[in-house]
């Protein structure tokens, strides 16, 4: 498969720059995954396709201030790095700009409490840097950090709550899980007095989720890891659910992602793992039967999943339709039921 076959015409003027308020106040386009037939709906009218005995599945990871900016020792040369995932013993795998002149052995010094030497570079054009600070990592990072809003996203964002869910829990993401931004206190607990069940899965979004496909060929594009955690309790639901033949929703792509990752055999398990799955046309679905996700970026891994729950001509004309009716793109734009 080819990459072009991904692409879609989106203005510029489209790509949402702020969130909806409320959150769940945005567009909604319901689309059967069977016919491809859409319907245009607000957020909130979900209610209306939730049945009772439903699981819903949401990533409860929690963005950290994952961006920093530094210079480096010697020579001052301004420095962007973005914080990818831990690795042990105050390394971090990261992305730096520019990365030329990240080389190991160069030092970075964001401020007087904390600065980090490279020391290896990685497979995927990243780096490995080894943090030193004096006092508290976490508190360090929330003080000189910034979120890391996506490049395509200029407007500032004034409040680190709106690229936060209502649920993160576990900090780890280098990015959100946005589908999940859309949904409130009040809505969530609308879903389970409809006799939904509310479930949480935990996958720290790094480079796997938003690193561009290169190849020309959809096959060769190899994802980078990802870590994830399926608790006890929620694998017990979905398994009974799926038993019981009811439907299990996942809430953004990570939660697809993980469900997939931990349920390759129809069977989700529990527990911790990384993943490299790559979901694209062809593939054999093994545990989610609907999804809420937002609009994803031409060529994309998210849009080829997508098409592969969906359809290729189904994704896309849904798309072209979201176009001519002026929804609102990416991280903090409308969404669209896969049901």
């Amino acid at each position: 498969m080819k990459l072009e076959n991904f692409n879609y015409d989106l203005p510029t003027n489209l790509i949402a720059q702020e969130p909806a308020e409320p959150r769940d106040s945005c567009r909604l386009m319901l689309v059967d995954k069977k016919t491809g037939e859409w319907e245009h709906q607000s957020f909130r009218d979900i209610l209306n396709e939730i049945r009772a005995g439903d699981v819903l599945v949401f990533n409860n990871t929690k963005v950290i201030p994952a961006r920093l900016y530094g210079q480096r020792k010697g020579t001052g040369g301004k420095v962007e790095m973005l914080l990818l995932s831990p690795k042990g013993n105050d390394n971090w795998e990261v992305l730096v700009k520019p990365g030329k002149k990240a080389l190991p052995g160069t030092e970075i010094v964001f401020n007087e409490h904390m600065s980090c030497q490279i020391v290896d570079k990685t497979d995927f054009g990243g780096r490995i840097a080894h943090f030193k600070y004096n006092g508290e990592f976490d508190s360090i990072l929330d003080q000189i950090g910034e979120m890391p809003i996506p490049p395509y996203i200029h407007k500032k964002l004034e409040d680190k709550n709106k690229y936060q869910t209502i649920y993160a829990k576990y900090k780890g993401s280098a990015a959100a899980p946005t589908a999940g931004l859309h949904f409130t206190e009040e809505l969530l607990e609308e879903i389970k007095n409809r006799g939904a069940g509310v479930y949480f899965v935990t996958l720290h979004v790094g480079l796997g989720t938003f690193r561009p496909v290169a190849k020309e060929n959809i096959e060769e594009h190899e994802m980078h890891k990802e870590w994830y955690d399926v608790p006890q309790i929620t694998a017990d639901a979905v398994n009974r659910a799926k038993t019981e033949g009811r439907r299990i929703i996942a809430v953004g792509t990570t939660s697809v992602r993980t469900l997939e990752s931990a349920g390759q055999t129809g069977t989700l398990v529990a527990g911790g793992g990384w993943t490299q799955l790559y979901i694209y046309p062809g593939y054999e679905w093994n545990i989610v039967d609907a999804i809420v996700t937002n609009f994803h970026l031409p060529e994309s891994t998210l849009i080829m999943m997508m098409a592969a729950f969906a359809g290729t001509n189904h994704i896309l004309s849904a798309y072209k339709e979201a176009v001519n009716q002026k929804y609102r793109f990416f991280s903090f734009g409308d969404a669209m039921f896969l049901r």
